[in-house]
């Protein structure tokens, strides 16, 4: 849970710049300028301040640590859970989807209303100076029903998000990382190859869930008015806007988060106790014969009269001289060494000298 609740406060505090511009890019209001990522935040920050791209951080700070600590420690115990209850490796696919689903379930119960105040201060003349102001504002007018508005949208984007996202990253972990141990290579560019993919797929979703957020009215309340109001105001192609800023804000962001994560999971022990069982668990379907091999290469069995001959080998003379210190006493193996009548029994034929 401190892995991931650290890893879901870097991954949108870092980006959070570039999702603020595609905050303004997804805008159907129509004052809103329609330019480039980086004409958008050039703009943003030339008339409206140095700091107005970071503006709203706040809460995403206060809503990522809970809801990402709970998203990735239900996500990995579903999965522990279904992994251990199915033995075969055929349904991994499709464990990993349905352990996003219900880790987004946890996660979007909070994020929803970090979400709502994000999205308001982020907004072309926001009238909210602050957090608590957008907090305590919504409230009075809008009531706590505005906070969640956009929930049932937010699910319905975010849970084949989730999916997506956790199926291309552990089949990218196959494909990068084999071996399965700690590899920041390999978890930076499979968490940025599935953010890239999951967010391509959805973004008609986000922009509909960025009008449920911002809209001052409630007007739209649902997800189906808002895809017919996307639609009314700005056809076909207004669902595809912001598309290239979410992907640029989606790549890096999961990137740093599966990164963070994996790095605090390998900090605190969890990745290196896990690589250790694995070496140390033997693999069912195989068999070490090594060691055989090694005590066998000193047997010659004669298979005519069924004995056992082992190949002479000198120990090492052993003396005592505490108690017993008037016996002395070497023990050796010598070339007679055939014993038939207790071969099952004893190992070695030792000659007392």
């Amino acid at each position: 849970m401190t892995a991931g609740a650290i890893a879901g406060v870097m991954e949108h505090c870092v980006m959070y710049p570039l999702d603020s511009v595609k905050t303004r890019m997804q805008s159907l209001a129509p004052t809103a300028i329609r330019e480039g990522i980086s004409g958008t935040f050039f703009r943003m920050v030339r008339t409206e301040g140095l700091l107005r791209p970071v503006r709203g951080m706040s809460a995403m700070v206060v809503g990522a640590g809970p809801s990402h600590a709970l998203y990735f420690s239900s996500y990995e115990y579903v999965k522990d859970s279904l992994k251990r209850n199915i033995a075969t490796t055929k349904y991994h696919v499709a464990i990993h989807g349905v352990s996003g689903c219900i880790a987004t379930l946890l996660h979007d119960a909070i994020m929803t209303p970090a979400e709502v105040v994000k999205q308001r201060l982020q907004m072309l003349n926001s009238p909210y100076k602050s957090v608590m102001h957008c907090i305590l504002r919504v409230y009075k007018t809008e009531g706590m029903a505005a906070f969640f508005r956009s929930y049932t949208t937010q699910l319905t984007m975010n849970v084949p998000f989730q999916s997506i996202h956790f199926m291309v990253y552990e089949f990218m972990q196959k494909v990068t990382n084999k071996e399965g141990i700690y590899n920041p290579t390999a978890h930076m560019f499979s968490g940025a190859v599935a953010g890239a993919f999951a967010a391509a797929v959805t973004t008609p979703l986000d922009v509909c869930k960025t009008l449920l957020n911002t809209q001052q009215v409630g007007a739209t309340s649902g997800l189906l008015q808002a895809i017919k109001t996307v639609y009314r105001l700005g056809g076909s192609k207004a669902y595809f806007r912001g598309m290239q800023a979410r992907i640029m804000y989606q790549m890096p962001s999961t990137a740093i988060c599966w990164s963070t994560y994996e790095f605090f999971k390998y900090l605190m022990g969890v990745t290196r106790l896990e690589d250790s069982v694995r070496r140390t668990m033997p693999v069912l379907a195989e068999s070490d014969t090594s060691k055989y091999d090694q005590i066998t290469n000193n047997i010659n069995i004669n298979s005519n009269n069924d004995k056992i001959a082992l190949k002479p080998r000198e120990l090492p003379a052993m003396s005592s001289t505490g108690l017993y210190s008037s016996l002395t006493f070497n023990t050796m193996h010598t070339q007679d060494s055939s014993f038939t009548r207790r071969k099952d029994s004893v190992i070695l034929d030792i000659t007392h000298t």
